[in-house]
């Protein structure tokens, strides 16, 4: 297990989120250890404004250490409003090795669900099974890109191995949880040369996967007929969904003309 070295604390918790298939969101941690190379875009953005310093700022998490007493401040108010909160769109609740990561996410989930709001979880890393002991319309999710643990080890060098992520996510629906997948940032062959099919096999047990495509990288942008290639995979998807039906949401920008 790693340890935390830094602690902070905020103002504010809860906000309203613009990603488009999210709700409200909570950040109790600032930065992710997971360190991946797609490029991040939490980190280009934190980075950006000045919230961290370098990307090696942003590979040792730090905790925020008010946590509980903002979810008890803010959660009356927000509450009536929330129809999922989701932990978390610029860091990871489940962080890889990261015990004190792990216990403050469960105890927030526990708080917020007391409060009578369901929460969505999404993570590189690996899901606990206490999360099947927590309401059965909570969501629970990850992140799993490729099969390839050579390319997961080169661009989510801190992550979870993705058979770990894979397992403890199908331990909760075997649990009767409700279970999710994000395929995304998905990448184009000169990447990583993979059969998208193999990876929508692994997954086939979730109760949703979203699909989108690789941003903000100039070996997708180079790739001859990228658009085309990510259409394709975009249509792989949704027949796939729709005949072992399975919900879907294909990230906008995904299909282009």
């Amino acid at each position: 297990m790693r340890k935390i070295k830094k602690f902070i604390r905020r103002k504010t918790l809860i906000y309203k989120t613009e990603v488009e298939y999210g709700d409200y969101t909570m950040n109790h941690v600032l930065g992710c250890s997971h360190g991946c190379l797609y490029p991040c875009y939490a980190y280009l953005q934190k980075k950006r404004f000045g919230d961290i310093k370098s990307y090696e700022d942003w590979c040792e998490p730090a905790l925020v250490e008010n946590t509980l007493d903002l979810l008890d401040a803010e959660l009356p108010r927000y509450k009536d409003k929330i129809q999922m909160l989701h932990l978390c769109f610029t860091t990871d609740p489940f962080m890889y090795q990261y015990g004190e990561i792990h216990d403050m996410s469960l105890a927030a989930i526990k708080k917020i669900n007391a409060a009578g709001v369901k929460c969505s979880v999404l993570t590189k890393g690996v899901l606990p099974i206490e999360l099947a002991q927590m309401p059965k319309d909570n969501e629970y999710g990850i992140t799993l890109i490729s099969l390839n643990e050579a390319f997961r080890k080169r661009m989510e060098p801190g992550s979870a191995p993705w058979k770990k992520r894979l397992a403890a996510l199908k331990a909760l629906h075997d649990a009767g949880c409700k279970t999710w997948v994000s395929i995304e940032p998905y990448p184009t062959p000169n990447i990583v040369k993979q059969d998208l099919t193999q990876l929508l096999e692994e997954v086939c047990f979730t109760d949703r996967i979203i699909f989108g495509r690789m941003n903000y990288s100039k070996d997708v942008t180079t790739y001859p007929n990228n658009k085309s290639f990510f259409n394709e995979c975009a249509g792989q998807v949704i027949k796939y969904c729709e005949t072992h039906g399975i919900s879907y949401h294909i990230k906008n920008g995904t299909i282009t003309r």
